[in-house]
């Protein structure tokens, strides 16, 4: 069990790569805060309790700062360490930079890049108590361009420039920091979008030919590769691209 004994944080834990990461973290031995702004983790927190785990669930808005300080707060409380911060929590809102209004500009980068300040500012003193890691869910779409993505792809491609930044501001304090940047990956969140469109089976059919494998990937997968980023002595700083040959 690879984090045995280790307490991590997964925001944005209700439901695809969230979920997946919370219950693999979990199964590999770690006490799991999940955090969502419905209460759609708590089912998640209930799953991995009767599978064994130890788990608890927080409820809140992360890229408002009271929510963030409660969350590291609990934790701490609770577990009396904190050994990994997934900061998991996203949005999309598609459309060009012209169709994108000013309330949802500045909502996506609250809750794509706000809440990743949030959090690991009040989590750092404990991150360095433990030498811990903190992973950041990026994109793709932070290296690469696609249609109608621009607010998105500009708060992506902030996390994934945050990512280096705090790699360097924090290695001396035996912290790392990497970043995830999944392809599109087949959530539930990518299926409440396709339900919005005219023709759902043809956008789903684009989704996929966006990916060179010609699939999409699984929540499960991308977990892997987080559990990979925590566990990784020499790896920090990385933008890691799991996303069927995307960005080749």
């Amino acid at each position: 069990m690879h984090l045995r004994e280790k307490v991590a944080i997964v925001t944005g834990a209700g439901a695809g790569i969230g979920e997946a990461t919370a219950k693999l973290f979990a199964s590999e031995g770690a006490k799991v805060v999940c955090c969502s702004l419905s209460d759609s983790a708590k089912r998640v927190v209930n799953e991995i309790t009767q599978s064994g785990g130890i788990a608890f669930f927080i409820q809140g808005d992360v890229a408002e700062e009271e929510v963030a300080k409660k969350i590291i707060k609990k934790t701490i409380s609770v577990f009396k360490r904190l050994d990994i911060l997934f900061n998991n929590a996203g949005m999309v809102i598609p459309g060009a930079i012209h169709e994108t209004t000013a309330v949802e500009w500045d909502r996506i980068m609250a809750v794509n890049v706000r809440s990743i300040y949030l959090l690991s500012k009040y989590a750092y003193p404990y991150l360095k108590e433990t030498r811990g890691t903190i992973i950041h869910n990026s994109s793709v779409l932070a290296l690469k361009g696609v249609k109608n993505r621009a607010a998105y792809s500009a708060s992506k491609g902030a996390v994934s420039a945050l990512t280096k930044a705090m790699a360097m501001d924090y290695i001396d304090d035996g912290i790392r920091v990497n970043a995830i940047c999944p392809g599109t990956t087949d959530t539930p969140g990518l299926e409440n979008r396709l339900a919005l469109s005219d023709d759902p089976e043809n956008a789903r059919k684009e989704f996929v030919a966006r990916q060179p494998m010609k699939r999409l990937g699984s929540p499960e997968e991308i977990a892997h590769a987080v559990l990979f980023l925590a566990t990784n002595e020499f790896t920090t700083g990385i933008n890691l691209s799991v996303d069927g040959g995307m960005t080749i």
